[in-house]
C-alpha cells in the first residue's frame, strides 16, 4: 500500500513539474545574460582596415561590434569622441578607453541620424564604423541633411556552423535580436510549434516567417527583454 501511494505521489509530482516547469529562454548570440541560455547562431568577422581616425571629429557606433572592430584597427580611435546607440555600446566604448560624447535617446538608426542632425554641426566630419549589412538609412539621412559622413565596413555577421549548435528544448522562448539571428536560426533548425518568438525591434520582426506568431519586446536590450519574458510572458502562453 505504501509503495502504491509512493508511485501515485511521484506521478502527481511529475505532472505538476510539467505544468509548472519554467520555460527556457534562448538568446541567439554569445552574450552572457543571466537567466538565458546562449545559442550563438551568429558570429562576427572583423576586417583589417587602414583608417586615419584623426581625420574625423566624431565616430558613429551602432553596436558593440563596431567598437571592437575599431579597437582591432588602431587605438587612435579612443581619442575621437563617439556617438553611440544603446547603453551596451556606450559601456563598450568606455571599457576600451574611448569617450562617449552622445548616446541616442532612441534605438533605431534612422532616429539616431535625426538626433545627430539636431545636436551637431554640419561642418564636423563623421566616420560611421558599420557592419556589412545594416537595416537603417543613417548615412543617407545625414548626407541628405548636409552632413559630411564617411562609412567604413569594419565587420560582417555570419552564421555559425549548425553542427556546433543544439536545438532548443520544447516550449522555449526564442529571442530574435536581428535579421541575421533569424536567418541563421532557420538555417539550422525547424520551428517547433511549442516555441514562443520574441523580436527585438519592429524591423527585426518583419523578417520572422509569416506563419510564426511573435511578440515585440518593449526594449532594445537583451537583458531587459529576458526580464520582460520572465516578469510578463512566462505564464501567459
Amino acid at each position: 500500500m505504501k509503495r502504491l501511494c509512493s508511485h501515485f505521489l511521484m506521478a502527481i509530482l511529475a505532472v505538476l513539474y510539467k505544468v509548472l516547469k519554467v520555460s527556457e529562454i534562448y538568446i541567439l548570440s554569445n552574450k552572457d545574460i543571466q537567466g538565458a541560455n546562449k545559442l550563438p547562431v551568429i558570429k562576427q568577422i572583423f576586417f583589417k582596415k587602414d583608417l586615419d581616425f584623426k581625420r574625423y571629429d566624431y565616430l558613429i557606433f551602432t553596436s558593440k561590434n563596431g567598437v571592437l572592430a575599431a579597437q582591432n584597427i588602431s587605438r587612435d580611435w579612443r581619442e575621437i569622441p563617439s556617438l553611440v546607440i544603446g547603453e551596451a555600446t556606450a559601456k563598450m566604448v568606455e571599457k576600451c578607453g574611448g569617450k562617449v560624447a552622445f548616446t541616442a535617446k532612441k534605438f533605431y538608426g534612422d532616429e539616431f541620424a535625426k538626433e545627430i542632425s539636431k545636436n551637431f554641426d554640419k561642418k564636423s566630419k563623421f566616420l560611421y564604423l558599420r557592419a556589412k549589412r545594416v537595416l537603417s538609412n543613417l548615412t543617407s539621412i545625414l548626407v541628405d541633411r548636409g552632413f559630411d559622413v564617411t562609412e567604413s565596413i569594419v565587420y560582417e555577421t555570419i552564421c555559425e556552423e549548425c553542427k556546433k549548435l543544439k536545438k532548443p528544448s520544447k516550449n522555449s522562448f526564442i529571442i530574435f535580436s536581428s535579421p541575421s539571428t533569424i536567418e541563421c536560426f532557420f538555417k539550422c533548425f525547424d520551428w517547433d510549434e511549442s516555441y514562443k518568438a520574441v523580436a527585438i525591434g519592429k524591423k527585426t520582426a518583419t523578417y520572422i516567417p509569416s506563419n510564426i506568431d511573435y511578440i515585440i519586446s518593449p526594449s532594445q536590450s537583451l537583458r531587459a527583454t529576458v526580464d520582460f519574458i520572465k516578469d510578463t510572458l512566462e505564464y501567459k502562453f
